[in-house]
């Protein structure tokens, strides 16, 4: 495996006062590898890894949003930010706008949800990759039935596996199902509480002491849902419009099958999209004072032929530095508009251009990741750790809330 020379510390300070005699500037440092080959492909060679600096021209600014903003489909109030006084986002269709922040943020602490719910049902949640669907508003769902729901898909499953429906999970005597009330995830009157569900099987020839090994997890939630549509529905309808999954893609489908089947709902994939992603690395990046990401990485597929791959890891205070360039720490203005989104993306991708004359807007942003979680533009999340689940959940919950068909 080759690799070009290293561009040492010395040579980019030497760059960076080049530059610093022509235009006002900041420095961000970044770790880039750029990959060159076709995805999965086993001889996929490493062109150059380097250090070197951003150079970025000039401060960002935050723009006002009016007092009065047009009403649209499902425009709401919502949230939760990364502190704990409540945010607000407004969406056109598909797309998120604004964030309201807290004016005081530099006293603002991340939220603390052990607080209101138990420790160990948080843990499920957490260090899991995780599916993302939609599931439409389910009928006659009642959280006080959830032993009697635990017995009924158990029951279903074995039924299935005995006409003969594939499980990849090898030989079983059996499945366990157990649902699970979340209790204190909900942030509104309106959201319904978190639902999880964990199924178990013992293989045919485990010892007798041998505990049932967990071979599936799921959970359905709505955190921070548009209140006037969850108004709206009919009082034997419950919405829980996120569904997440972990295991098999055949238990997955017997599941979903089940709950089509009980509660005369609908399920469908969960893709994400670009400007979400933009989102979530705004977003966690203003996370950085008070919570350390440790890192920023970022990754682009580029159209070329064969695929181009680029990744970013960028050191987390010179991130965060860029971030508050933009939405200075001590501003009094209390909203974080999809503009201030955009210049931080924006920054990103002129001063890497600037450097290997590569325009990555061209490209598809596949991937972000922090401590704080990961996400996949193909609709895969990893929650990192607890601090700023609300923020993530809110954000997901309405992406699955404008997914659902009309």
């Amino acid at each position: 495996m080759t690799r070009c020379r290293i561009l040492h510390s010395a040579d980019v300070c030497d760059f960076g006062r080049k530059y610093s005699q022509r235009a006002s500037i900041d420095y961000v440092s970044c770790l880039v590898a750029w990959h060159y080959g076709k995805a999965g492909s086993s001889n996929r060679l490493p062109v150059f890894r380097l250090w070197f600096l951003f150079i970025m021209e000039g401060r960002g600014s935050a723009v006002n949003t009016p007092a009065r903003r047009p009403v649209t489909r499902r425009s709401k109030s919502y949230g939760r930010s990364c502190v704990e006084a409540p945010s607000y986002f407004w969406q056109t269709p598909g797309h998120l706008t604004v964030l309201r922040v807290p004016t005081s943020r530099g006293a603002a602490k991340s939220q603390i949800i052990t607080d209101k719910v138990d420790p160990e049902h948080i843990a499920l949640l957490v260090k899991n990759e995780w599916k993302l669907c939609y599931v439409t508003p389910l009928h006659g769902f009642r959280h006080t039935q959830l032993k009697s729901y635990s017995k009924h898909l158990s029951a279903f499953m074995v039924a299935e596996k005995q006409r003969g429906v594939a499980v990849e999970v090898g030989l079983e005597v059996g499945f366990t199902v157990t649902f699970t009330a979340l209790l204190g995830m909900a942030e509104t009157e309106e959201d319904a509480e978190t639902v999880f569900i964990q199924i178990q099987s013992k293989p045919v020839f485990a010892a007798a002491g041998d505990a049932p090994k967990v071979v599936w997890r799921g959970w359905l939630t709505c955190v921070n849902g548009d209140p006037e549509y969850l108004r709206s529905l009919p009082p034997d309808f419950v919405s829980l419009p996120l569904f997440c999954t972990s295991g098999p893609e055949s238990l997955t489908a017997l599941v979903k099958s089940w709950f089509e089947r009980a509660f005369d709902c609908n399920f469908g994939s969960l893709g994400l999209n670009s400007t979400t992603l933009n989102w979530l690395a705004a977003l966690w990046t203003g996370c950085h004072p008070t919570s350390n990401i440790r890192y920023l990485k970022l990754a682009w597929r580029m159209p070329t032929q064969p695929p181009l791959d680029v990744s970013y890891t960028v050191n987390p205070q010179d991130a965060w530095g860029l971030w508050n360039s933009i939405h200075p720490e001590e501003s009094t203005e209390d909203r974080i508009e999809i503009k201030d989104v955009q210049s931080f993306m924006n920054g990103l991708e002129t001063h890497f251009f600037r450097h290997f004359k590569m325009y990555l807007s061209a490209g598809t942003l596949l991937k972000v990741s922090t401590a704080l979680g990961s996400v996949h533009l193909d609709g895969k999340i990893k929650i990192g750790n607890s601090e700023y689940i609300t923020t993530l959940l809110t954000l997901l919950t309405e992406c699955a809330l404008l997914k659902m068909p009309t």
